[in-house]
């Protein structure tokens, strides 16, 4: 049996949700969890929307469900009876849901969730999608959840897809009288008198300097439309933040609105069972009075709102500091290796100066290169511990000049604060929906979020599973445990990607032979550069890394790695997009880690490198720009295209070692679609470090275009057979270099020789048949094409196929892939001696000529083939003899 069905106190936006997910299931029961608003019920009396069957929960055997299909919510809190079988063996649970992610989410097997103003929103997406079409009686019902939930499309959470869902339904017959109706219906007088009561009870409290009203009011029986009540008080007083409670009945009703996002009210709602977004919640308590409740909400927004980080969430840690007795010139390149502008000055451990870049280069200037850091260090200098404010932060960045502002606690250095962390925070977005305000998510200063959602909906149960095994195993060992780079991106870009790397913030040397002797997994260790990889029973590998730093001692060289923090460890990736990280303690599990915009990137679309020396270190982060900008349909950033373009104007991509380049340029070939990847590596003239001699023109992508269809038609037609593109669209990039200049362009990417000496014959091989033996191919026999392609492996057979102008030549190759390849002779060498003959040469000459006819379709069958060879070679068999080969037929 399958059940829609939602939260407890159903709104419009619940009901109209599982009206709509009706239109997907159609043989399932739509039935609420318990009560609805009390608007809604008179709007069910009113109207005829008995028609769809609405069940109670008493009316079903709660026991037959198998699939639950969860609308307007997935927190188990909130689906009352149904919360008990969501373990049940076999059930089957599908959710669609607008709200934040909550921790106690259900698990789904199949999620849609999306930062929309409302439900019925998603589900309009979907129909429009799928031209699904809707009655005008159903439009009219969803309309009511979009105009509810969105405040008539004046709440901050409304989006343009609200906007959107509104004009499909009313294109689909939406009644806007019967929604103006019910969503803007005048107050009662016993609603216009609670109005007045909140408005008089109404108290401000400051929270870490963040200014909230409280409002509590008490009546005997229950008042519809409270929600509404709190929004218009929120807006008669002008209210940033409010929170209303009212004892009704038996049980207190919770409403809260917040316009700022410091306070999100979803997760002050949540502890109370309830839940909504960051700006609108609300929660129905039973088991506490009205004064407990109140008691309760103080205290937990004395917890939950803290509106800017303190020092020890903002500092880069652990610092990288250098000693008094330390050599300018020393100091000067500490500074140079880690893309820093000033460095704390430790003795013993303890601080005692600080100095910056440009001291330091005045004195290397002035030939001062043997002199001491503690002869020209900064004594005079600010530090803060790590609980200190914003404002006391900016005091000594900004007014007083302070270049870096140290941290320091019970006498240690704990990091350092430079005036690029200041501006990061000043600048960043914090208007993000689900934006924490706990202790917990302020451990970083970073853009977070909580996306368990995102990875229940794009990661097997099984992988979710063993990131929490990660999660743990760190907790346990006081490590904090991370799933980063291009997992992480391909996460938030809905593509499936295995590929999993864990960054842990400790040894992970120690970590993964520790998870080894746990799980029972093998593991490899590399001490060299302290990683290590995992190797489970299935084959799927998992590569484990401490947090660490790279730095380069000239360009185009390979880094040095040392240990340093997770935001150190990102930093030193390729580009914003990969600089992404997943929280895997439990205390934090699922939360995204952002130091760097990669969000935003992944969102604009946009390729961007981390620092403007990134190429310059590292040119292979050209080609990997370039790769991941067509494979994403991005764009690379046109700062990041001018350093490009710098790069290669500097001929940093001629000193890359031969076998970095070989392997980029293998990623770039293994594409689906390599011509774009190559047209931009021809706009950013980086083709000359392969050969100067290629001339990526029109022609040439004609090519690349053939060469993409046949490799399709071939993995169609064969499936199961192992194909190495980038073989085919290497021979396709060398196709018009002479014999000299292939071989030089082979000897720069370092081929072996084997893979040298075979890519320049068929180069020669497949251009020698295109001239001499495919013009005549008319009068050819189908043995003549067999052993004209034979010495051809398939790659190079596909290669011929694009070269090919002809359509006769790559239909005549298709055929020799189709019939000719596999076509076998019965009669074998065994048979050969059976019959008499001695064995020696005139096997190979035999067999080949009956292969020859049967592929010339001379001969069919094992009778017709021992006819053939008596004819062809009666000398080699003796009429005497030929009676007893009967069994042989």
């Amino acid at each position: 049996m399958e059940v829609i069905t939602t939260h407890m106190n159903a709104d419009f936006d619940a009901m109209g949700s599982m009206i709509a997910a009706k239109k997907l299931y159609p043989e399932a029961l739509l039935v609420f969890p318990g009560s609805q608003e009390r608007t809604l019920r008179e709007y069910f009396i009113r109207s005829t929307v008995y028609i769809y069957g609405f069940k109670r929960l008493r009316d079903i055997d709660i026991e037959q469900v198998t699939r639950l299909i969860l609308v307007d919510t997935r927190q188990s809190s909130r689906i009352g009876k149904f919360a008990d079988i969501l373990n049940k063996p076999g059930m089957e649970v599908h959710v669609y849901d607008h709200h934040p992610d909550a921790e106690d989410d259900v698990r789904a097997d199949q999620s849609i969730v999306k930062n929309v103003g409302s439900t019925v929103t998603l589900f309009a997406g979907l129909f429009v999608e799928r031209g699904i079409e809707v009655s005008p009686e159903e439009a009219t019902i969803m309309s009511l959840g979009v105009f509810e939930d969105t405040g008539s499309f004046t709440f901050s959470n409304t989006t343009p897809e609200d906007f959107e869902a509104a004009a499909f339904l009313l294109r689909s017959g939406a009644n806007l009288n019967v929604v103006s109706d019910m969503v803007t219906r005048e107050l009662s007088a016993e609603q216009v008198s609670l109005l007045n009561e909140l408005i008089l009870s109404a108290k401000k409290y400051s929270f870490n300097g963040v200014e909230v009203c409280l409002t509590t009011v008490s009546v005997d029986r229950y008042v519809g439309d409270f929600a509404v009540l709190v929004h218009k008080l929120r807006d008669i007083e002008n209210l940033d933040v409010v929170f209303a409670l009212a004892r009704m009945d038996d049980r207190v009703y919770l409403v809260a609105r917040s316009r700022i996002p410091e306070v999100n009210v979803a997760t002050v709602a949540s502890i109370f069972g309830g839940g909504g977004h960051s700006t609108a919640a609300s929660a129905s308590i039973k088991d506490l009075t009205l004064v407990q409740t109140e008691e309760k909400l103080v205290e937990a927004l004395r917890k939950h709102i803290h509106p800017y980080p303190a020092a020890e969430n903002l500092m880069t840690s652990p610092p990288i500091g250098t000693e008094p007795g330390v050599e300018i010139g020393e100091a000067h390149l500490t500074m140079v290796r880690y893309n820093i502008n000033a460095l704390p000055v430790l003795e013993n451990g303890a601080l005692v100066g600080l100095i910056s870049r440009q001291v330091l280069e005045k004195a290397l200037f002035h030939g001062l290169t043997r002199q001491t850091v503690a002869e020209f260090m900064n004594t005079d200098f600010a530090s803060v511990g790590p609980d200190a404010s914003l404002l006391e932060i900016q005091t000594y960045l900004v007014e007083r000049h302070q270049r870096i502002l140290p941290v320091v606690g019970e006498g240690k250095l704990l990091g350092v604060i430079t005036r690029r962390d200041l501006l990061d925070f000043m600048i960043s977005d914090h208007t993000e929906e689900q934006a924490p305000t706990d202790e917990e998510a302020l451990a970083h200063w970073s853009k977070r979020k909580n996306i368990q959602s995102v990875l229940a909906e794009q990661l097997p149960r099984s992988m979710i599973g063993m990131l929490k095994e990660f999660g743990r195993l760190a907790e346990t060992m006081d490590y904090r445990a991370y799933a980063v780079g291009g997992f992480v991106r391909d996460l938030l870009l809905r593509r499936t990607n295995f590929d999993l790397d864990i960054v842990v913030e400790g040894d992970a040397i120690e970590f993964a032979r520790a998870f080894s002797e746990q799980y029972q997994v093998k593991v490899k260790l590399h001490r060299k550069f302290s990683t290590a990889m995992l190797v489970f029973p299935d084959g799927h590998t998992v590569d484990v890394a401490s947090a660490r730093f790279e730095y380069y001692q000239h360009p185009a060289a390979l880094p040095i790695v040392e240990f340093s923090s997770l935001k150190m460890d990102l930093y030193r990736r390729d580009f914003t997009i990969n600089t992404l990280a997943v929280a895997l303690n439990p205390d934090e599990f699922g939360q995204l880690i952002d130091f760097f915009s990669g969000q935003r990137d992944i969102k604009e679309k946009i390729v961007r490198v981390l620092h403007n020396l990134s190429f310059i270190e590292d040119p292979t982060r050209i080609l990997r720009a370039i790769r991941f900008e067509q494979r994403f349909g991005f764009k690379i950033g046109k700062q990041s295209a001018s350093l490009i373009r710098n790069a290669v104007r500097l001929g940093l991509i001629q000193k890359l070692g031969g076998r970095r380049l070989f392997h980029e340029v293998t990623l770039i070939l293994e594409e689906d679609d390599p011509l774009p990847a190559l047209r931009r590596m021809a706009e950013f003239a980086v083709m000359p470090a392969l050969s100067a001699e290629i001339n990526f023109d029109r022609k040439m992508e004609e090519l690349f275009a053939r060469l993409r269809e046949v490799i399709s038609w071939y993995r169609l037609s064969f499936l199961d057979e192992p194909l190495e593109r980038w073989h085919v669209y290497l021979l396709g990039l060398f196709s018009n270099l002479g014999p000299e200049e292939a071989a030089k362009a082979c000897d720069r990417l370092l081929l072996s020789e084997n893979q040298r000496d075979r890519l320049l014959w068929t180069l020669e091989n497949t251009g020698r048949l295109l001239q001499s033996f495919f013009p005549g191919l008319s009068g050819r026999k189908a043995s003549e094409v067999y052993r004209a392609l034979l010495p051809f492996r398939p790659e190079e057979l596909l290669f011929l196929m694009g070269r090919a102008d002809k359509e006769s030549t790559r239909k005549a190759v298709s055929h020799y892939f189709h019939r000719y390849r596999n076509t076998r002779t019965e009669i074998q060498g065994r048979d050969l001696k059976a019959m008499g003959i001695v064995p020696g040469p005139i096997y190979r000459m035999v067999l080949d000529e009956l292969l020859d006819a049967r592929l010339n379709k001379q001969i069919g069958n094992r009778r017709e083939e021992i006819d053939f060879l008596v004819s062809r070679w009666p000398e080699l068999f003796p009429k005497a003899t030929r009676p007893d080969w009967k069994n042989l037929c």
